[in-house]
């Protein structure tokens, strides 16, 4: 995929906020003192009287959010993960959560590509956290295309939403046309030996992974799931019954992530193996996105060896 576009999902982000502010007056925004890295800049500056900038006060952002969705607004809440699911989650959890408000949550810099900032910024937890709220959605769109419309339907959709967006640029791979779905995943390549579920920009990898496959004689299925919760239980079951085999990849804690969230389907309905690719029970460290992609086994070849060791 080295020819193709790379845009980092955070763009698409602020994009999306800016052409939805166009056509939405009840859309507001608020950050907390990141906008420019955020993106939520382009909104700022196209409608700087309905955006909000509430300093370095994350918790107190989320309980304007919730105020402001009280009275009718459909507010854009807008930190880095690490901030937005770990020092506000008490203010998400009850201001938000509890009284299901419709607060929409865009949390950028998620995973270890944050890169060079370190452990300390590179949050592998936020999905696990925010899966938990009850009534929370959950979306971790893969690229550029998926993100614009997974923000699109957040703001059409009624209650709290958690969007989780890269300062990395990942390759932009969906049809233009896609037809995006909360609650629905998508089978990106048919295969019958093994099915490769992938989220955010651990999709692109696993399409690679699965070229790659092929010269094993191993016919991967990939499947894409943005929405991480709620999961679409019903394409995961019909793909492992095919297969037989299962394998999550994520940038992400293997632990109450997608894996988590594809294990708990699959144990109750329909038992298959698994093996869950993503941040082993660790935190990150410094040093290039790229570098840290490869050295956690996030890139196509490391997929693609994990999987082959699994299904052989």
């Amino acid at each position: 995929m080295g020819d193709i576009k790379k845009i980092a999902t955070r763009e698409s982000y602020g994009h999306a906020l800016e052409e939805l502010g166009a056509v939405n007056s009840n859309i507001v925004v608020l950050d907390a003192d990141l906008k420019e890295s955020t993106r939520t800049c382009y909104f700022a500056k196209q409608f700087p009287e309905r955006f909000y900038d509430c300093g370095i006060a994350e918790g107190n952002m989320m309980g304007i959010a919730a105020g402001l969705a009280a009275a009718g607004k459909i507010p854009f809440a807008s930190t880095f993960a690490m901030f937005a699911s770990g020092r506000a989650y008490e203010q998400v959890r009850n201001s938000i959560g509890y009284p299901h408000l419709n607060v929409k949550i865009g949390a950028t810099h998620a995973g270890i590509t944050v890169g060079e900032d370190g452990a300390s910024h590179q949050c592998n937890e936020d999905m696990a956290l925010m899966r938990t709220i009850p009534g929370m959605v959950v979306l971790n769109p893969s690229d550029d295309i998926e993100a614009r419309a997974c923000v699109k339907a957040a703001a059409e959709y009624v209650g709290p939403v958690y969007m989780r967006f890269g300062r990395y640029a990942v390759p932009v791979f969906n049809d233009p046309d896609m037809k995006f779905e909360i609650g629905k995943g998508q089978i990106l390549k048919e295969g019958k030996d093994v099915t490769i579920v992938a989220t955010g920009i651990c999709v692109a990898s696993a399409l690679d992974a699965a070229e790659q496959l092929k010269n094993e004689g191993i016919d991967a299925e990939v499947i894409n799931i943005c929405t991480v919760k709620p999961i679409d239980e019903e394409l995961l079951i019909a793909s492992a019954s095919k297969t037989g085999k299962v394998v999550t990849a994520e940038e992400h804690s293997i632990i109450g992530g997608l894996g988590g969230a594809v294990a708990e389907v699959l144990s109750e309905k329909c038992p298959t193996r698994m093996c869950r690719i993503g941040i082993e029970d660790r935190f990150g460290e410094s040093g290039t996105a790229g570098q840290l992609v490869e050295k956690y086994g996030l890139d196509g070849k490391s997929i693609a060896a994990k999987v082959a060791a699994f299904v052989k």
